[in-house]
């Protein structure tokens, strides 16, 4: 206390010049109404700028529950998507297969070797399974190949093995998509007959063949194309959608009808 009073008398003159000088300013500005518009206004915008900042760094701080939220609503939006599109074909009679999906994070990208995989943070607790499509809001990405309690791998489009069923959009011209190993942007469509009209920037999707991906899930566009005379087929280069390097939040999609589709089928092949 006694260093307190020490430290008022030893600066006594200017603390009463600062009194003076705050009330000199305080009576200017309740007498000017032009004083008083300017000082609130700059108090409004100190006081804005602090909330901006603070909003700011708030934000900052929830943008991982944000996207896990908005990845979330994503996944009820596209299961309800895929439900319409079923239903609105099965009513027509066709045999449009039904698809539900499960939303997930990659923690793993491989994209510069010849067998690329991804591993995503779904495993068999959130029914994940072998040969389940993967895809991104872009398009295709891959295919389950193995599952633990908590995480998969998944077969990339970018992988020699990769043999996807795609086709022309708009057509019912289809081939397999696969990989040459040469550039992580671009996958080759193989198997599309020579009467097909082909132009650059076409869009490639895949195709009703697949019993893993629904019909028309987007995969990239034409680059360039070549036909091999020898066989009457294009190879055609596709630039994916995707950009491989950057891949952070995924779809797995589960056909619902598939293991009856595969049981019809082995039991016809086996007759």
């Amino acid at each position: 206390m006694q260093q307190i009073i020490n430290f008022i008398i030893r600066y006594k003159n200017f603390l009463l010049y600062i009194l003076l000088l705050i009330i000199s300013l305080a009576f200017t500005v309740q007498s000017h109404s032009f004083h008083q518009s300017r000082f609130f206004n700059s108090a409004n915008a100190v006081t804005g700028k602090i909330y901006g900042i603070s909003h700011g760094i708030t934000t900052y701080f929830d943008l991982d529950v944000e996207n896990e939220r908005l990845l979330r609503e994503n996944e009820v939006l596209r299961n309800r998507l895929l439900k319409t599109t079923t239903d609105s074909l099965r009513s027509m009679h066709t045999d449009n297969m039904g698809y539900a999906v499960v939303s997930g994070k990659v923690i793993k990208n491989s994209y510069a070797n010849k067998r690329n995989y991804i591993t995503i943070n779904r495993g068999k607790k959130d029914s994940v399974e072998q040969d389940m499509g993967v895809i991104t809001d872009l398009g295709i990405l891959g295919i389950v190949e193995n599952t633990s309690n908590k995480f998969a791998t998944v077969q990339s489009i970018l992988n020699t093995k990769s043999n996807i069923n795609a086709k022309l959009k708009n057509t019912n011209h289809f081939g397999s998509l696969i990989w040459d190993a040469k550039n992580y942007n671009v996958v080759q469509l193989i198997d599309i007959p020579r009467l097909v009209q082909l132009n650059i920037g076409d869009t490639i999707v895949s195709g009703a063949m697949s019993s893993i991906f629904p019909e028309n899930v987007p995969i990239g566009t034409i680059k360039k194309f070549n036909l091999d005379n020898s066989k009457s087929f294009y190879r055609i280069d596709v630039a994916l959608f995707n950009d491989m390097t950057n891949i952070k939040n995924v779809y797995i999609i589960k056909n619902l009808d598939r293991e009856e589709l595969l049981d019809l089928e082995k039991a016809t092949t086996n007759e």
